[in-house]
């Protein structure tokens, strides 16, 4: 059974038996499990850290602005790990490729621009050394079983406080 609000998938998923299933990464909504993923690298994860230079750092040549959120570091790092769960071993270009955007030429039409190396290189260095990615040449970096299950515990807390937003869902939280 699985359910369909507001175009995503929230809730407990089970199988043909009838018995729960583990959300995954894949069952909640990518912006709530960032947020939660983010509060936690900041408060619990002593390796990822926001450099001295990035107080005044653009993210790639294509934005004209430093980031004005205060907690974008932990944000991004997030995000980073959240896409390398989802979408496999990934490497500095291809994320460089996905983090980057359409860079303005005045009255020119905009060209597609690579986002910034250096700071998804620092990112995916910290979650390196914080033991939640590893290296998989010539692939670049896959998550580890440590980061899984941080991804999958907090993937299973966003489900809950869901469901306490929605009470019309808690008829899909069995066994509890």
């Amino acid at each position: 059974m699985k359910a369909f609000i507001l175009g995503f998938k929230i809730l407990l998923k089970e199988n043909s038996r009838g018995q729960r299933v583990l959300i995954t990464p894949y069952d909640v909504p990518a912006s709530k499990l960032i947020a939660k993923l983010a509060k936690h690298l900041r408060e619990n994860v002593e390796a990822v850290s926001p450099p001295s230079w990035t107080i005044g750092a653009k993210t790639g040549s294509h934005v004209e602005k430093q980031p004005q959120e205060a907690g974008w570091w932990y944000t991004r790092c997030a995000a980073m790990l959240r896409k390398i769960y989802v979408h496999g071993p990934l490497g500095i270009e291809k994320l460089r490729a996905n983090y980057g955007g359409g860079k303005r030429h005045g009255s020119m039409p905009r060209h597609t621009s690579k986002a910034g190396g250096s700071t998804i290189r620092k990112a995916m260095q910290q979650l390196e050394t914080a033991g939640l990615i590893e290296a998989s040449k010539p692939h670049g970096r896959r998550i580890t079983k440590e980061g899984k299950k941080l991804l999958q515990e907090l993937a299973e807390e966003v489900s809950k406080e869901l469901a306490k937003q929605l009470p019309e869902l808690e008829k899909y939280q069995k066994g509890e």
